[in-house]
C-alpha cells in the first residue's frame, strides 16, 4: 500500500499500468474522491494527476471516455460526502463547548454562513482549480449550511470544468515529444500554476496599504 501510494505521489502511471492494468481506473477514482471527499487528505495530487492521466490516456494507455467518466463521477460524490461531513460531523464540532467556551463563536459562524450564500457558488467553481482550498470549500460549505441544491448545482458545474479541462489538455498536449519525457516537470508546472493564486494572495496581504 505505502509503495502504491508513493507511484501515486510521483505520478508514475507506466508503474500503475504494469502492476494494475485495468485496475488504474478504480486506483484513479480513488486518489480523486478521497482529494475532495476527505478533509483530512489535501495533499493527494489533483490537477497534475488529471493531465498526466490524460496525456496516458493519448498514448493508448486509458480509454478517454471512461476517463472522464469516472473521475467526474468521483469529484462531484467526493465533494458531496465532503459537504456533509461538514454539515452532520463538522456544524457538531463547531459548537462544541471547551471549559464553557464555544470551540468557534456564533458571530463567525454566521458570517462564513452569509458568505457562502453571497459568493458560494464562485468559491465551489474556483476552488475546483486551487489544491487545498478545494479540499476544505466544500467541508466549509456543508458548515456554514450553504443551500444544498445551489451548492449540488455548481459544484457539478465546477467539477465538469476542472476534470474536463486538465484531462484534455493533458490528452491534446500529450503529443508534443518534450512533454512525453518531462511529464515531471510539466506536473510541477501545473502545480505551481494552481498555487500561484494563493501565493499572489499572501503576498498583496504582506504588503502594507497606502494610507
Amino acid at each position: 500500500m505505502l509503495e502504491l501510494f508513493r507511484h501515486i505521489l510521483h505520478l508514475d502511471f507506466e508503474w500503475l499500468f504494469q502492476t494494475y492494468g485495468t485496475t488504474v481506473y478504480f486506483i484513479l477514482f480513488l486518489v480523486i474522491f478521497v482529494e475532495t471527499g476527505w478533509v483530512i487528505m489535501p495533499f493527494l495530487p489533483g490537477d497534475s494527476l488529471l493531465f498526466t492521466a490524460g496525456l496516458f490516456a493519448r498514448l493508448g494507455y486509458l480509454n478517454m471516455a471512461y476517463l472522464v467518466s469516472i473521475l467526474f463521477v468521483a469529484a462531484i460524490l467526493g465533494d458531496n460526502v465532503n459537504y456533509w461531513i461538514g454539515r452532520k460531523i463538522g456544524l457538531k464540532i463547531v459548537h462544541l463547548k471547551i471549559k464553557g467556551r464555544v470551540l468557534v463563536k456564533q458571530k463567525n459562524i454566521d458570517k462564513t454562513h452569509s458568505f457562502y450564500e453571497k459568493y458560494g457558488t464562485k468559491t465551489i467553481i474556483m476552488a475546483r482549480f486551487v489544491p487545498i482550498v478545494r479540499t476544505f470549500a466544500p467541508f466549509v460549505a456543508g458548515i456554514a449550511e450553504m443551500n444544498y441544491r445551489r451548492f449540488f448545482v455548481f459544484d457539478v458545474l465546477g467539477g465538469a470544468l476542472w476534470i474536463f479541462s486538465l484531462t484534455f489538455a493533458g490528452y491534446f498536449l500529450g503529443h508534443f515529444e518534450w512533454i512525453k519525457t518531462h511529464i515531471e516537470m510539466v506536473a510541477l508546472g501545473i502545480i505551481f500554476i494552481s498555487v500561484l493564486p494563493i501565493i499572489i494572495e499572501i503576498i498583496k496581504a504582506k504588503i502594507p496599504k497606502k494610507q
